[in-house]
């Protein structure tokens, strides 16, 4: 399929083709991962904009993370010329440090370091999970700062600030021999930002007026929200309500331990209501120590205190921000929620803030942990019930605002699930981009710009890749098993023949999980039995020797008569053995 429109009348001819590979984040909410690629045979040259993670869906039993195919990018490891990065969240950086190791990633086709491009707060951030899977020695930092300008190969990198919900976030303007390529990065347009630090939307118009940007690939996550983000800044007033509100009790904040602009405030309110501050949870310290030797954090060492010292303050002289605001099973608020954490035991003098807003799929984790805070006597605020929680992402005006003063040639919405991608291509076509050159794209799709315009490549693999303990043990068919497990529990026939006499030695046993109860379901399963062992006899009594075959017949009785019986499809396990 060829989609051709003609660049701007002055543009060079016979360029080197460029290639946009896209690994990760559209169709769902993390593993944000592309490649922008030019030139052919040898001489390929390829620079990586972030490589991030993916938490589990509820229906991802057992999984703890879910990574990009790096499949792609370790066969062309040697062309990699640097790894940019557009800010510090999970979603975006999270999956370095997989990449980086020899099984699934690049770590033994590459004959040096990898360099990494970022803020110092981004590297800082990204360096953490590096430092634990110890391979800080296949990577070379190099932090950039705003507007800084960086060769790398064949291109030249440009980084733009934008305003988001983590510090130091850039928008990444790639020159190539096709023009300009432009990463909006995640941002939104807040005019009063914590640090002042706005978005550079001046030098974005500039470069749209001088170069044109030929491909533009931007932000959908919250295109079908109407209007504009509200500031970051409008939380910090709520927050300082709130507090004031809440004298004489203990106040436990909980938020991403990446959004030190909310950190920020959340200390601004504590220490203007004569509350000291303690962190809880590894990344939460972690991410507040970085974040005061860069000055991007600001409070007086006299303000802090230790989490193991809380009891000795009285509750209304205690503010503690904790990590867990998604809700995962072990992160410190939801060993509160379940009263198993060592140094915090929530109860009535508590109360307990969520200045966050779950992830799609995160809900029911989320209720799970306010059901437990409140059983335990809490008062809890959200975002349901205050505003204690602004957006990180450009809304539906912020985007077009921002595409009125890019004006691309090509538009191609990333970072969302389909339907934000879809929303984000109506803004497109709104806002005077022709139909023919917004292109909705999903993971693996290769998009070919050349002298005559934007084309569909070849694919590339981009599936999942699931983490459950080690990365890669697991497969799509492991979680469709763990899948009819947990929805429709396992039925185990074990059975003992003599494959010489054709007789049945022992059995059929069944043990079954979660189909029935044992103990309650004794006529079933002794009928089962007899259904089974009927089955078996007619096979051998046919001559079926074959201990493969007379598992498939087993499999085929028991499943019939589980269907009719209970209209439910557990997995059925045959065990057939032979003496």
């Amino acid at each position: 399929m060829m989609l051709v429109a003609c660049g701007p009348s002055w543009w060079p001819r016979v360029a080197d083709p460029v290639r946009i590979v896209l690994l990760g984040g559209l169709g769902e909410i993390g593993r944000n991962c592309m490649a922008i690629e030019q030139g052919d045979g040898p001489d390929r040259r390829i620079v990586l904009i972030d490589c991030g993670l993916m938490f589990p869906s509820a229906d991802m039993h057992g999984i703890d993370l879910v990574l990009p195919d790096f499949t792609y990018l370790r066969d062309n490891a040697e062309r990699i010329e640097a790894l940019v990065t557009t800010h510090g969240h999970e979603d975006h950086i999270g999956a370095i440090s997989y990449l980086l190791r020899d099984e699934h990633g690049i770590g033994d086709r590459r004959a040096g370091p990898l360099p990494i491009l970022g803020s110092r707060l981004t590297l800082g951030i990204a360096a953490n999970r590096i430092d634990e899977a110890g391979l800080r020695d296949r990577v070379e930092f190099r932090a950039v700062a705003d507007g800084d300008r960086v060769e790398v190969g064949p291109f030249t990198i440009e980084f733009i600030a934008v305003t988001h919900s983590v510090p130091h976030a850039h928008a990444i303007c790639v020159e190539t021999a096709q023009g300009v390529v432009l990463h909006s990065g995640d941002y939104k347009i807040d005019l009063t930002p914590v640090d002042d630090r706005r978005c550079d939307l001046a030098r974005l118009g500039q470069i749209a007026t001088d170069r044109g940007v030929r491909v533009l690939l931007a932000d959908s996550t919250n295109a079908e929200e109407a209007g504009h983000a509200p500031s970051e800044s409008s939380v910090g007033e709520v927050l300082r309500a709130l507090f004031v509100q809440q004298a004489g009790r203990r106040i436990i904040t909980a938020s991403f331990a990446s959004h030190l602009h909310r950190i920020q405030q959340i200390m601004d309110a504590a220490v203007a209501s004569g509350r000291r501050v303690a962190t809880l949870g590894m990344s939460m310290g972690k991410n507040v120590r970085l974040a005061r030797d860069l000055g991007v954090i600001n409070i007086e060492p006299s303000h802090l205190i230790d989490i193991s010292e809380i009891d000795h303050y009285s509750p209304g002289e205690v503010c503690v921000i904790s990590t867990g605001s998604q809700g995962e099973p072990m992160s410190a608020l939801a060993l509160l929620a379940r009263g198993e954490n060592r140094f915090v035991k929530v109860g009535s003098d508590d109360t307990v803030v969520l200045s966050s807003h779950a992830i799609p799929g995160n809900e029911s984790n989320v209720n799970r942990v306010i059901d437990g805070l409140l059983r335990r006597g809490a008062q809890v605020v959200h975002s349901g019930i205050a505003d204690v929680h602004a957006t990180g992402h450009a809304q539906a005006d912020d985007i077009k605002t921002y595409l009125s003063i890019i004006e691309p040639d090509w538009y191609v919405p990333i970072h969302g699930e389909f339907r934000h991608l879809v929303a984000n291509a109506a803004l497109g076509r709104r806002m005077g981009v022709p139909d023919e050159r917004v292109l909705v794209c999903e993971d693996g799709d290769v998009l070919v710009l050349d002298d005559e315009g934007l084309r569909w490549g070849e694919r590339v693999p981009a599936g999942y890749v699931f983490v459950d303990g080690i990365i890669g043990d697991v497969g799509s068919g492991v979680i469709r098993d763990r899948r009819v497990l947990a929805e429709e529990g396992v039925v185990v026939v074990v059975a003992t023949v003599d494959v010489h006499s054709g007789d049945v030695i022992t059995g059929p046993e069944i043990i079954t999980r979660g189909w029935v109860y044992a103990p309650e379901a004794e006529d079933l399963l002794d009928e089962a039995c007899e259904t089974v062992e009927s089955s078996l006899r007619r096979a051998l009594l046919d001559g079926v020797r074959d201990v493969e075959a007379l598992e498939r017949e087993v499999r085929r009785a028991a499943g019939k008569f589980v269907n009719e019986r209970t209209r439910r499809r557990p997995m059925i396990v045959p065990v057939v053995m032979e003496t």
